[in-house]
């Protein structure tokens, strides 16, 4: 499957159906014109709850509401043409019940024109997904590492070293699969149980920090970029270095400006003549 030769919209029939084929391409965008750019190359864009740590500097993706989805979703949905548009159910807006979850996912897909959510959890949240998904809300399932968990896993270590632990997190995926969700991401688990996982469910997975032999890979375009900050997890390989070139073009305008080399008159209005100095 790839968004680059498909001549219509990416759906989520077509995602579902890329189970053990060319592997899902998916990003993440929080703004119109990165939407814009991976577009054309993405199969998924996901708008994520990373947006609080990306974007607004938050220590984890907890402060993040209903609202600022709904308005970063917007500006994704307005510039995506192809790629399937997924946005985050945040913290707090659907594990109280399943009617509530329902309420916020309406929201997002009227309010946005998105094609699914996502939200995270494992067999606790599979009545949560079948209730969503019977009611016409296609569902982006999450399992292993869940950063909406920090506070109750104790950190961001890596899932499914411990044998429980690792059934567990199998039993989660195959739970969310069975709900209905279309897809499951897989993040932050050891490599052999991603594989096992991928092999279990009859969804495509989606992984980050998972396994090559995932259906498709996710990163956090940032983070791919090297935006977000000096710090890269193990996962990511980066293909860009524009925080550095941002840095860069920053003190070469920074040191136009003071030596009055910029604007020049060709970047002003009304000027006839090169102004007096």
């Amino acid at each position: 499957m790839s968004a680059t030769t498909s001549g219509t919209s990416i759906t989520v029939p077509m995602i579902r159906a890329a189970k053990g084929g060319t592997p899902i391409v998916c990003l993440t965008a929080y703004t119109a014109p990165v939407a814009a750019l991976l577009d054309p190359v993405a199969d998924m864009i996901l708008v994520g709850d990373s947006v609080g740590m990306v974007l607004y500097g938050m220590d984890s993706t907890l402060g993040v509401t209903l609202d600022m989805m709904i308005a970063h979703g917007r500006a994704v949905t307005r510039r995506a043409r192809r790629a399937c548009v997924v946005i985050d159910m945040p913290f707090g807006t659907y594990e109280a019940s399943p009617a509530q979850a329902f309420a916020n996912a309406a929201r997002l897909l009227a309010e946005t024109g998105c094609a699914a959510v996502k939200l995270e959890g494992g067999a606790v949240m599979a009545e949560t997904v079948g209730f969503l998904v019977r009611r016409g809300v296609p569902v982006l399932g999450h399992v292993g590492l869940m950063p909406q968990s920090v506070n109750a896993t104790g950190g961001y270590a890596v899932r499914g070293r411990d044998p429980a632990e690792a059934a567990a997190i199998l039993a989660d995926a195959r739970a969310i699969a069975e709900a209905g969700a279309f897809a499951l991401v897989i993040e932050g688990t050891v490599e052999p149980l991603a594989r096992e996982i991928t092999a279990a469910v009859p969804v495509p997975t989606i992984g980050i920090g998972a396994s090559p032999h995932c259906d498709g890979q996710i990163l956090v375009t940032e983070d791919m970029v090297g935006l977000f900050s000096d710090f890269t997890p193990r996962f990511v390989r980066r293909y860009a270095e524009m925080g550095k070139a941002l840095g860069k073009a920053a003190e070469a305008y920074a040191a136009d400006v003071r030596a009055r080399e910029f604007p020049e008159p060709r970047h002003c209005f009304g000027v006839t003549k090169e102004p007096e100095p």
